[in-house]
């Protein structure tokens, strides 16, 4: 696909050339609602002023995009997208890249965010975060054929690189580990369930179960966030056949399940063992300390951002496309124990 032009938005337009450009560039000569109709035209098609000459001079940005579609209270409090965006500017930095990071409603807006930065050539790359199934995204990065680099994988990810690791082993692995405690009932409360690492989890989470022979499962999908962790706390905890023991998304919300069993004067690790995934500081600071999934999520995105640009070097020629980290490990810690009996 070839980037818009001023003569593109005229055609969108319906107005001639020379309308088109006195309405861009602010001159007069047209009305306000014909320059009202030619910023729209231009708007829709992803044109900016500054496209045509980026494009003429065949430059880069030195700036690569991210666009992220949560909430932005969300990430106030997400430990592993800091982490991992910490990582990725340790990497940009040294290079003399920028990175530019927009929060957006949800995946139409994001793609839109997509071809608004293709078309004004504004970034020089995308990382892709957040992977679901049929991925609108993928297709359209494919079609522009701007440089990307998805979190996530190893399937679903179309032609694109990408970095991954393998959640379904961490899942497997403390499962293990709290039926060899003697955990028989083992909850999991999960973050968003059109996420695909959220159904790989969940997928892995049951056939554990199943090898383990537990006697039930429960599995609550949230937002990730601390309110609806607790919310899912209380439900779980509420239920005729409670669980000993609840597996977290996250840090934020393992906390907040923590408070609630006080809340239920249950006793952690006695009553109820708790773990998290992702380990943070508020895991290693609390009392109990919380069982934790810990992983270098800092290195995880500067392995991101240097795959990235070595896409973009080499015009999307790398030989690595897909790029497997180490698996979260499990780190132990006050907040599990055995069941009480």
């Amino acid at each position: 696909m070839k980037r818009p032009t001023i003569s593109d938005v005229a055609q969108r337009a319906g107005v001639s050339i020379s309308a088109a450009s006195f309405a861009l560039n602010g001159r007069p000569g047209v009305s306000d609602r014909t320059r009202q109709r030619i910023l729209d035209a231009a708007d829709e098609i992803g044109w900016h002023r500054n496209s045509a000459a980026r494009a003429l001079s065949g430059g880069t940005t030195n700036v690569i995009g991210m666009a992220i579609p949560r909430p932005a209270t969300t990430l106030g409090v997400e430990p592993f997208f800091m982490e991992l965006v910490s990582g990725i500017e340790s990497v940009l930095a040294v290079s003399g890249y920028a990175l530019m990071m927009q929060v957006v409603a949800g995946v139409d807006a994001e793609l839109q965010v997509y071809r608004s930065w293709w078309g004004g050539h504004r970034v020089d790359g995308i990382i892709v975060v957040d992977l679901r199934g049929d991925d609108p995204r993928i297709a359209l990065l494919e079609e522009l054929a701007l440089p990307a680099v998805v979190v996530g994988g190893p399937a679903d990810v179309g032609s694109l690189p990408h970095v991954w690791a393998d959640d379904a082993a961490a899942a497997t692995e403390t499962v293990g580990y709290l039926a060899a405690l003697g955990h028989r009932r083992i909850g999991r409360i999960a973050g968003l369930p059109d996420l695909l690492h959220t159904r790989r989890r969940d997928e892995a989470f049951r056939q554990a179960s199943a090898t383990y022979e537990l006697d039930s499962i429960d599995i609550v999908h949230t937002d990730y966030t601390g309110l609806e962790g607790a919310q899912a706390t209380r439900r779980l905890l509420s239920s005729p056949g409670r669980p000993t023991a609840i597996l977290y998304d996250n840090s934020i919300m393992a906390v907040a399940g923590m408070s609630v069993a006080d809340e239920m004067r249950l006793s952690v690790p006695e009553d109820l063992s708790i773990i998290a995934w992702d380990d943070s500081q508020l895991c290693q600071v609390i009392r109990p300390a919380i069982t934790a999934l810990a992983r270098d999520v800092t290195a995880y995105g500067a392995r991101v951002a240097r795959l990235l640009l070595d896409v973009v070097g080499k015009n999307g020629d790398v030989e690595q496309r897909g790029v497997q980290v180490p698996a979260p490990r499990l780190v132990p810690r006050s907040s599990t124990a055995p069941p009480r009996r």
